[in-house]
């Protein structure tokens, strides 16, 4: 058969309404908008921001964030159609394995890997940070070579880094608390979020009186280049930099996404899951334009590439204030630097869990087509889950976690879901050409203006990213050709024609 083949629409809505033997139907509204702002918040803001202003963009980070918003909203409108009209779980690649065929579906399937698994190791490692301040609050800490990455030299000491101990550790624990069920994982989620938007907010409302003027002078800082510690030179400046700044803060959007890899568990998806989707990205989006506005204010951007590089928001709030006893820095506001610490820790917990509940759902989606071993679709017995996936992931993750370093991750991550949405754009187009009847709980308005504008301005980011990151990429997804003509293509249930329904799904959606 075509490597184009399509899954027909009527198949995809007969899965999403066979719940007896599927997933468990358990999240609400509510649940999902928590859900969202629980991958959204957290090391984007809380360590990507830093890396942005110091690589690329200085205190223009914040127009970078307003760029990717932006593009997040395009592409979230498209999301938010998709979700409600095939509420399966699978997200970007179930939707593509509808409109552009099995061959797209499957790269965009392996794409996800880099925006979930490969997600959550980066906020794995960023968790492996902010552990350490809290444990130098107690007068001790990890030895440098045991949470840093092999590729990382501690520039004082020049000790090596071996593997990162303490990333690897939180991706275990959640993978652990995945599969003993969703509804539980939403729960413990919905508090870290509470916890997590709190501490934002105080944040935003105490530093706003630190800001120095100068570190915003100028604001958006003269074109120029530079080499960070690692030897990897970018663009800085410039609309360049606020491009590519705005690429790597889009790690810090790929939450609202994640919502829809949990279509199939939403109770009413059609009314639920744009609810979920838009919410979660509204609310975030002003939270990050102000948090970034006083990050970059309160210290300047030499910080963030010298003391402050790790922990950069407790070493904000440790330096924006204070005064010096017998010439030791004291700050003002070490409680808040404390209690922002142990918040920033919880809210990285809950971005790891999100992440491994999408690439959970992925693999399960692709293995029920028969394009992944089966093992990756069985459910537990008692808790419903797709328990093997999550071990499988565990394992992904885990080793990207241990012995890759942070910034590496976080742009592959970046890149992976600027590429899954340009695919998500672009199908909601041809949905429109080619299945014009079925029923939409929410059509993406102003169609094709809003898709053309989302493709645009996800690959304008993809641009400002770089060469290197568009070489990791395209090796990443060459691997994935290899294994799609070497097992996947031989063992798809479509190609054999062995997918099968009688259900219209006209019917199906008005149910």
């Amino acid at each position: 058969m075509s490597l184009f083949v399509k899954k027909p629409i009527n198949i995809l809505i007969a899965e999403a309404d066979d719940s007896e033997k599927g997933l468990k139907r358990t999240l609400g509204a509510g649940n999902l908008i928590a859900l969202g702002i629980g991958a959204i918040i957290g090391a984007g803001l809380f360590v990507r921001t830093a890396a942005a202003a110091a690589n690329h963009a200085g205190p223009s980070v914040t127009i970078g964030f307003i760029v990717a918003a932006v593009g997040c909203a395009f592409a979230g409108l498209c999301y938010a159609e998709f979700a409600s009209m095939i509420p399966v779980a699978g997200s970007a690649y179930t939707y593509s394995y509808a409109t552009m065929g099995e061959f797209i579906a499957w790269i965009i399937g392996w794409d996800l890997i880099l925006e979930y698994g490969v997600g959550a190791a980066t906020v794995g490692i960023a968790w492996s940070e902010y552990l350490n301040r809290l444990l130098e609050l107690f007068g001790t800490k990890i030895p440098y070579q045991w949470y840093h990455s092999p590729f990382e030299v501690d520039p004082v000491t020049s000790v090596h880094g071996i593997m990162n101990l303490p990333a690897l550790f939180i991706v275990l624990m959640l993978t652990l608390v995945l599969i003993r069920g969703t509804k539980g994982s939403a729960s413990l989620n919905s508090i870290i979020v509470i916890v997590k938007v709190a501490i934002v907010m105080i944040f935003i409302a105490i530093g706003w009186s630190y800001i120095r003027p100068e570190n915003h002078t100028p604001f958006i800082p003269e074109p120029t280049t530079y080499t960070n510690t690692q030897g990897i030179t970018t663009h800085f400046g410039g609309i360049m930099g606020i491009l590519g700044a705005a690429g790597v803060v889009f790690f810090a959007f790929i939450g609202f996404d994640a919502v829809s890899t949990a279509a199939q568990e939403a109770k009413n998806p059609k009314r639920d899951m744009p609810i979920g989707i838009l919410g979660s990205l509204a609310i975030c989006t002003v939270l990050y334009i102000l948090f970034s506005y006083v990050l970059t204010g309160v210290a300047s951007t030499e910080d963030f590439r010298t003391q402050g590089r790790e922990a950069s928001v407790a070493y904000a709030i440790d330096h924006m204030s204070g005064h010096m006893v017998n010439g030791a820095w004291i700050p003002q506001f070490k409680w808040l630097s404390s209690l922002i610490t142990v918040a920033i820790l919880a809210g990285f917990s809950s971005v790891i869990l999100v992440m491994l509940l999408g690439q959970s759902r992925v693999f399960y989606s692709m293995s029920r087509d028969g394009l992944l071993p089966r093992n990756f679709s069985d459910v537990h017995p008692v808790h419903r889950t797709p328990y093997k996936a999550n071990w499988i992931i565990f394992i992904i993750c885990g080793i990207f976690a241990a012995f890759v370093p942070g910034d590496v991750v976080g742009e592959m991550t970046s890149i992976g879901t600027l590429f899954a949405f340009i695919l998500v754009c672009a199908g909601v187009w041809i949905m429109r050409v080619k299945h014009p009847e079925v029923p939409r709980g929410f059509k993406t308005p102003f169609v094709p203006v809003t898709a053309t504008l989302g493709i645009l301005v996800c690959a304008a980011m993809i641009f400002g990213l770089g060469w290197t990151n568009w070489a990791r990429l395209l090796i990443w997804l060459v691997i994935g050709l290899v294994i799609y003509f070497g097992y996947s293509k031989k063992r798809s249930l479509l190609q054999q024609g062995n997918v099968v329904t009688t259900k219209d799904p006209v019917d199906t959606l008005n149910k």
